[in-house]
């Protein structure tokens, strides 16, 4: 985390006070206060603009950090025996589009994420507006019960995902959100998806399905976690997802027995 603390870029206030203008502006306010958010996210700046619109300010660092981490993550996914699939971003604008465009993906297919409103730049900075969502807990905040009970819900959901032929490539706990939906009942939400190529969509999901078995294990038994999976995936799929584990277990974001998912993994395949 203190890694994370160093690579962070900061935004002056005048340039987030002035992206919340402009974001108030776009739609009839004529006055714009902010709040930034105290969230592990070190690849852009979070606000809340006029209590009403969530909006992520992406500066150059963050798009240069993004192509690290994509490197990164390129070299960890050839250590697993597979040409590497996560793509990077030009500019602040890219990141924000691409962002926006995966997030209305899955509201077109169903899945519950933020309402996708807008991507724009605004002085070189790329900015993204969400629905804001007020009241919300994130998958490792849940009590172990409470967090098995979302389960069946999660793998369905990322399977749809994955049938359509979209992958999230950043998937832990805390871009899994639990709030009230349209309805008034508790629902997941999913946030932060990240650029995968189309053609790798084998990868990704072997990749995706191994960072919900990190992110699940650690509260639920390597047991209960895989057996969930495996309603949704095919032994094949998660055989797949096996070979990303120890990739995964080198991420500073998921803390799991890998050795225990193998195993229970191979056990069902056996």
């Amino acid at each position: 985390m203190a890694f994370r603390r160093l690579l962070k870029a900061t935004v002056p206030d005048s340039a987030l006070q002035a992206v919340a203008e402009e974001v108030a502006a776009r739609y009839g306010e004529s006055s714009a206060e902010y709040e930034s958010l105290e969230a592990d996210n070190w690849l852009s700046v979070p606000l809340v603009v006029n209590e009403q619109w969530f909006v992520k300010v992406i500066a150059d660092q963050h798009t240069l950090l993004h192509g690290l981490l994509t490197t990164g993550r390129n070299l960890g996914a050839l250590s697993s025996g597979t040409e590497g699939f996560f793509e990077r971003f030009s500019t602040p604008y890219e990141m924000a589009e691409h962002e926006l465009e995966s997030t209305s993906r899955m509201h077109e297919l169903g899945i519950n994420a933020p309402v996708p409103i807008e991507a724009f730049e605004h002085d070189g900075f790329g900015v993204l507006v969400l629905e804001y969502l007020p009241s919300f807990r994130t998958l490792d905040e849940l009590p172990p019960a409470e967090a098995e009970s979302f389960t069946p819900e999660l793998f369905e959901n990322l399977s749809r995902m994955h049938e359509a032929g979209l992958a999230h490539g950043d998937l832990r706990e805390e871009n899994v959100l639990v709030a009230p939906d349209d309805d008034g009942a508790e629902a997941l939400y999913f946030i932060d998806a990240t650029r995968v190529r189309e053609e790798a969509i084998e990868d990704a999901t072997a990749y995706d399905l191994a960072c919900a078995l990190a992110s699940l294990a650690p509260h639920l038994g390597a047991t209960v976690a895989v057996e969930a999976a495996s309603e949704w995936y095919s032994d094949e799929q998660l055989l797949a997802a096996r070979e990303f584990l120890d990739f995964v277990k080198m991420r500073p974001d998921h803390d799991f027995d890998g050795a225990l998912v193998k195993g229970e993994i191979e056990k069902l395949a056996a």
